[in-house]
């Protein structure tokens, strides 16, 4: 069977994450001298996010039609999202009390990141934060809630301009298209640029030995984690998508491998975001309305993976810390685990800072989160791949709930 060059791709980037794998494994630290590669890969990935969510946003809900009809379709979007984030901190939760992984492990007095000192945010600031002082500003931090905001409203007042709305229409319509093909040239690196990621952050880890001697004393942790997570993504996500987006989840998941590899190397769904939205659209046929629209507020507000793992860690500092939580104290942990997974940024380890939120809310010491460093990192790829699925999902199910929907009506009232 001949392989397309979409498949010959994906081969490769799977070779490049094994290869990444054993080589820091192997050499440890010596492979930080390749760094340089996965920087390139990473720093590529993101150069496209603001231009694509810009234009993607706009050129999505102008392809919308009438700017009434963009309330309901984002509140189906929203609703969706709040739901199956909420049901991943449920499984999440429900593990943890069952696993009970915090119990009899030593706290460890560990230094925190130096994000996690930073400000905490509250639910209300990030509100707050959608509207910015400043949208260059915001494009220029990659601040993606505020600039999503922005680029809804702009793209509805275009849809109410006609005529005279119609050339910027088709010139974010240009450079949408013109980003997605620029994706498929930085995925001519990406096998190369995993095996760097994949190598430098294993061996910044200590290596293999010293990877499976941390995943050893929190075994029982990450096997809640990770149970969770591979609930929601083999169980829950997969209903969905077969009951509400009428898919196969199989073909759907295996035009999506490429996006959850570049999801595990560069745990950053903004920045597997182009990859997510050319696989979503190109490959798995979902219409541009829906992936233009959903995928980038998935990106934003939709955290499964992230919420999951962040009501398992309050579970799991409490018991370490010998502190049984109420019933009331658990329901405060899940609603501020599925609230705190919106204002997450869709970067790297973001997770620690909404942790801070999550932890306060409580009462839980914030220094039990340094009992889970060593393999955050680890955990951290896993659950992102899981939200960039969830967003996926998301993108099929709307598009069959409300793009078809919404089509089939229009050519009623024609007829």
């Amino acid at each position: 069977m001949k392989l397309k060059g979409h498949h010959v791709v994906l081969l490769l980037i799977m070779v490049g994450m094994l290869a990444g794998g054993a080589c820091g494994w192997a050499f440890g630290e010596r492979m930080l001298a390749v760094k340089f590669l996965g920087d390139i890969f990473l720093n590529a990935l993101k150069m496209m996010i603001v231009p694509l969510i810009v234009a993607s946003m706009i050129s999505g809900v102008a392809s919308l039609g009438d700017v009434r009809r963009l309330g309901r379709t984002g509140l189906v979007t929203i609703g969706y999202y709040v739901v199956t984030t909420g049901v991943a901190v449920a499984i999440g939760m429900c593990l943890a009390n069952a696993i009970r992984p915090g119990a009899g492990v030593t706290p460890v007095a560990q230094e925190l990141p130096s994000m996690v000192g930073e400000r905490v945010y509250t639910v209300v600031d990030v509100i707050v934060n959608m509207i910015p002082e400043n949208v260059f500003a915001a494009a220029a931090e990659t601040n993606v809630l505020p600039l999503i905001v922005v680029s809804l409203v702009f793209g509805g007042i275009l849809t109410t301009l006609g005529e005279k709305g119609r050339p910027v229409i088709k010139f974010f319509e240009g450079v949408n298209a013109a980003v997605l093909k620029l994706v498929y040239l930085v995925m001519m690196f990406a096998p190369v640029g995993v095996f760097a990621l994949v190598a430098t952050k294993l061996g910044a880890a200590g290596g293999g030995e010293a990877f499976w001697s941390e995943l050893y004393k929190l075994g029982k942790y990450a096997v809640t984690v990770l149970t969770g997570l591979a609930l929601h993504a083999f169980v829950v996500l997969p209903l969905l998508l077969f009951l509400l987006g009428r898919r196969n989840p199989f073909t759907y998941a295996f035009n999506l491998l490429t996006a959850f590899a570049t999801a595990f190397s560069t745990a950053s769904s903004a920045a597997t975001l182009p990859v997510t939205m050319r696989a979503v659209e190109k490959r798995n046929r979902v219409s541009n309305e829906a992936a233009s629209f959903v995928l980038p507020l998935g990106a934003t507000i939709n955290m499964d993976g992230t919420a999951l793992y962040e009501a398992v860690a309050a579970l799991f500092i409490a018991q370490v810390y010998g502190i049984e939580l109420t019933a009331a104290q658990q329901l405060v942990i899940f609603f501020t685990a599925t609230l705190a997974a919106v204002g997450a940024a869709a970067i790297p380890e973001a997770g620690l800072v909404t942790m801070v939120m999550v932890l306060t809310s409580v009462g839980l010491p914030v220094e039990g989160i340094g009992a889970i460093l060593a393999i955050d990192w680890f955990l951290d790829r896993c659950r992102t791949t899981v939200n960039v699925w969830g967003d996926s999902v998301g993108a099929a199910s709307v598009d069959r709930l409300e793009i078809s929907r919404r089509a089939t009506r229009d050519e009623v009232e024609e007829y």
